[in-house]
Formats: C-alpha cells, structure tokens, sequence
C-alpha cells in the first residue's frame, strides 16, 4: 500500500495570517503518508528559504525532504517540493524546467516504497489556460521520454473547470483520482489539486483531508490517495 498527498501549504501562513510550520507539520503527521507534494513550500524572494526550516523534519516529523536544489536553506524548486516517510528510498531526484510566465515549475523522483519503484512528480502550475496546457505537455514529454515505472503527478493545476484545458491532456495517458473539492479550506467549492495515476497503480481509496487544523493552516485542503500495484492485494484481499 502507497499513500500519497498533495498539498498547497501556502508558505506556512494560515488563515489567522500567521506563518506557523508547526501546524503544517502537523496536518502532515494527521496524514500519515509515505510521499507529500508540496506546493508553495519556499518563500519567493530572497534565499528562497524552506518556510517549515528544514531542521524541524528532523525535530517534529517523519518526514525527510527530497534533494532537490543546491539552495542551503531551500527544499524545493520555484516552491515545490517533495518529501517521504523515513525510510522510502530516493534513487533520484531533479527539477522540471517548464514554459511559464510566472514562477511556477515541477519537480520529479524516481522513488522505492516497499517493494515498488515509481515516479512521483509534483506540480504547480500556471493561472494562464494556455500556458496550463503547454506546461502539461511538457510535464508528459519527460516522463514520456523516461524510464518505463509507474508514475503519480499530483499538485495544484489552477484549473478551475471539471474538464478539459490541462485536466484533459493529463487525462489522455493517466487516470485521474476523484478526491473532492479542497479549495477554499474555510468553504471548498473548487478542485483546483489533483492527483493522477498510470494504470498500473490499483486506486485504493481517496479523499480530502477536512480537520480543524488542516482547515486553518492553509487556504487549501490536502488531498490524499492510496494505492497498491496491479496484482497486489487490496485489504479486502488480505482479509
């Protein structure tokens, strides 16, 4: 089994307007999952640091972020960010340059959990339509043009439609996971995060994380979904 969530921590700053890691943490440990997306992880001017600084995994989780920038204070690329339970193996990690007008990007790991290797990619993309699409492309291309694994892509696609733009191309050679609505956390009326599977990963189940916490910390609500591969057993199965 392989749970994974996605999740627009929006820098740390909650609803109160405080920049608080701690609780992001938090909703992250209330998730209890193998691999987290992040997006908006880094702040955007300066250093670009890690809004959770990096020593609290370490202190507060059981989590470990994946390298992915030479940035000593940064975890992520243009804000994404990946992270996997202790003990997932990473064999390798690397940021997706994609066209955009605006600070945006994807990032990309070739990951072990148990026995199964795949490739994760987190995503944030643009408010444009069209570069949505250019950047889905894109985000398709690479993998496309990589190693043949089982694959999950999750983040927040800015596409406030039920179909079509980016959603569609994603769709033409994945599968998308149903969750739920997750923005706006005080009031979720949009399902601007998503997450999609290649067919070989069996959905298990799949949902919005809704918490008291997790509806302060962010102005968006993780989603989560879990996993097992094609010809693994299913709890239904194992009982």
């Amino acid at each position: 089994m392989i749970k994974v969530v996605s999740y627009n921590m929006r820098k740390g700053i909650g609803l109160d307007r405080r920049r608080d890691p701690a609780r992001v943490l938090s909703v992250l440990g209330e998730l209890d999952a193998d691999i987290v997306a992040l997006q908006e992880a880094d702040r955007r001017f300066g250093n670009r640091a890690s809004a959770i600084p990096p020593h609290m995994f370490d202190d507060y989780s059981d989590y470990v972020p994946v390298p992915l920038t030479d940035r000593p204070h940064s975890i992520g690329w243009h804000g994404n960010a990946l992270l996997v339970r202790q003990g997932v193996e990473v064999e390798e990690s690397h940021a997706l340059h994609l066209p955009t007008l605006e600070p945006r990007g994807a990032v990309a790991a070739t990951l072990r959990v148990g026995g199964t290797r795949l490739r994760v990619v987190g995503m944030h993309l643009d408010i444009s339509g069209l570069r949505r699409r250019h950047q889905a492309r894109a985000i398709l291309e690479h993998i496309a043009d990589g190693e043949d694994l089982p694959t999950i892509l999750m983040g927040d696609c800015n596409e406030w439609r039920a179909a079509g733009g980016c959603l569609a191309d994603f769709g033409e050679r994945l599968c998308p996971i149903e969750t739920g609505n997750s923005f706006h956390s005080r009031r979720p009326i949009a399902r601007l995060d998503r997450i999609f599977a290649s067919p070989e990963l069996q959905l298990v189940d799949a949902g919005v994380h809704h918490s008291l916490l997790a509806a302060r910390a962010s102005d968006h609500l993780p989603i989560w979904a879990r996993f097992t591969q094609d010809g693994g057993d299913s709890p239904d199965d194992a009982a």
